[in-house]
């Protein structure tokens, strides 16, 4: 898939920042006008939010399948991570200038019929077994210097399996590629 150009982007950021400031702010949201079609296809996406100070999470949620546009599912994930990710208290007024924002915006998934299909850094992964799944997106490994074994695992642990379910060959296993873009990258400070 193309990458997105960055006028649309900085929109995107810019889109998920109002959205956020809005309900942390208990405000209405801000109007939208989007007519491009890149943000009007259907795409997974997730927002993450850091600190700023240490670069520690602070929220991430999103859509892992294409079920809405992508701009809505930005929006979305964006006010979901600030408030509702069940990790961490809502974010509040204060800490916003704290925070910075990054976007990964999803390719399709792709069955994974050997895991030396797997490649670190690239992709992100998937793994289902029944009413268990799990995702990390391909940052994950490389800000922890996995391996292609260690992300596996930590991809089973997030799913609530046994770090080694993926070797036992009864688990679904999927991959996918995000385009990731922050507003530090964009130099959008807020």
């Amino acid at each position: 898939m193309a990458q997105l150009p960055h006028e649309l982007r900085r929109k995107l950021i810019e889109i998920a920042w109002g959205a956020i400031r809005s309900a942390v702010s208990n405000e209405p949201m801000p109007g939208v006008n989007v007519t491009e079609a890149e943000l009007l296809e259907h795409r997974g996406a997730f927002v993450t939010l850091r600190r700023r100070s240490d670069g520690s999470l602070r929220g991430c949620i999103g859509y892992p399948y294409p079920i809405k546009p992508l701009w809505e599912a930005v929006r979305d994930a964006a006010i979901s991570a600030a408030l509702h990710d069940p990790r961490f208290p809502p974010v509040a007024k204060k800490e916003l200038d704290e925070l910075s924002l990054e976007i990964s915006v999803l390719s399709p998934m792709e069955q994974v019929k050997d895991v030396s299909e797997i490649k670190v850094g690239r992709d992100g992964l998937v793994v289902r077994k029944g009413a268990f799944a799990g995702l990390l997106l391909p940052q994950v490994a490389v800000e922890y210097n996995w391996d292609r074994d260690e992300f596996l695992s930590h991809t089973c642990i997030k799913a609530g399996l046994p770090p080694d379910a993926w070797r036992k060959g009864d688990v679904e296993i999927l991959r996918f590629t995000a385009e990731v873009f922050g507003d530090e990258e964009l130099k959008l400070q807020e």
